[in-house]
């Protein structure tokens, strides 16, 4: 355990690749341990799965990256910045965009005025040029309007532009907390559980626009979620917490069948080699589905191509 923190500590601190880093970050709520000297490195163009039981601490490493926590100790970059003690909407105007479980939305505005306020980091236009609604500023305007109602075809929303976001159903919500935080243009993009309560068309529609990010943005995503059988199928690499201390990392097949995962999810001793593939899907409350893996990813992958030639 100790050997595999050091290696997964130098990879974070190391590789000119690394994007994002978290180098032995503590964080505590008073006598409550959170974050036990967590280290991580998100590489150009990855999707990596933060994964671990409730409580692991996997929401609060997204709130120490955003600014929303502030960690006791350790350090926290992206590029050449060093993200400890910045406010969030500094750290937003850097380029690190996120979700939230619960959308976070404003319900009486439409769903491309949400979008607008997320390209706030983005308006570069002065207050008093506003208020004179100068050439510049209608210029301005509408290339920011040009840049959401992209985004909101890419996420298939466009028909829905006008409409109330009190008015969508749970999973409209979802994906348009997702696609508001593309409104940002982030350079890196923090997800918090964006299939939570989706039914399997919606989860899948939100595979493919992932799958459709990294083919062609290219953005690097930390991702956290439960649904196992989903991280399986995208994630490129899988981080696991446990009671907010590191456990393991590694491929989604190296780490689904790894015996200390086994145990931190269904208690008790390792299984037997056969029985592990069973129990890392139980262990996550995955729902099975007929085709395998792999071939699922190839479709989808197929449909996020041909989505972005048409």
């Amino acid at each position: 355990m100790a050997e595999g923190m050091a290696e997964s500590a130098a990879r974070a601190s190391g590789c000119a690749d690394v994007v994002l880093a978290l180098e032995r970050v503590t964080l505590n709520f008073g006598g409550l341990g959170v974050l036990d000297e967590v280290s991580l490195a998100l590489h150009a163009g990855e999707l990596l799965a933060l994964i671990g039981p409730n409580g692991a601490g996997k929401t609060s490493v997204l709130n120490c990256i955003c600014g929303i926590y502030r960690p006791q100790s350790g350090r926290i970059r992206f590029g050449e910045h060093d993200l400890v003690g910045r406010r969030p909407h500094d750290i937003a105007s850097v380029g690190v965009a996120r979700t939230f479980q619960h959308g976070e939305l404003f319900p009486h505005m439409t769903v491309l005025q949400n979008l607008l306020v997320g390209r706030h980091s983005r308006i570069g236009t002065r207050p008093l040029f506003e208020a004179l609604f100068t050439k510049s500023v209608r210029e301005a305007e509408v290339a920011h309007r040009r840049r959401c109602e992209e985004v909101l075809d890419f996420v298939e929303l466009s028909a829905l532009r006008h409409r109330r976001v009190a008015d969508l159903s749970f999973a409209q919500q979802k994906v348009l907390g997702f696609a508001r935080a593309l409104a940002m243009e982030p350079e890196v993009l923090l997800l918090d559980e964006p299939s939570a309560g989706l039914n399997r068309d919606a989860r899948e529609d939100l595979a493919r626009f992932i799958l459709r990010i990294q083919h062609e943005a290219r953005i690097p995503i930390l991702w956290v979620e439960h649904d196992m059988q989903m991280v399986a199928d995208l994630a490129d690499r899988l981080y696991v917490l446990d009671h907010g201390r590191y456990l393991v990392d590694g491929t989604p097949r190296e780490v689904l069948s790894h015996p200390d995962v086994v145990r931190a999810y269904l208690g008790g001793v390792a299984m037997p080699a056969g029985a592990r593939a069973d129990a890392r899907c139980a262990a996550a409350t995955v729902a099975h589905r007929r085709e395998p893996a792999r071939h699922r990813v190839h479709a989808l992958a197929t449909i996020a191509t041909t989505g972005a030639s048409t």
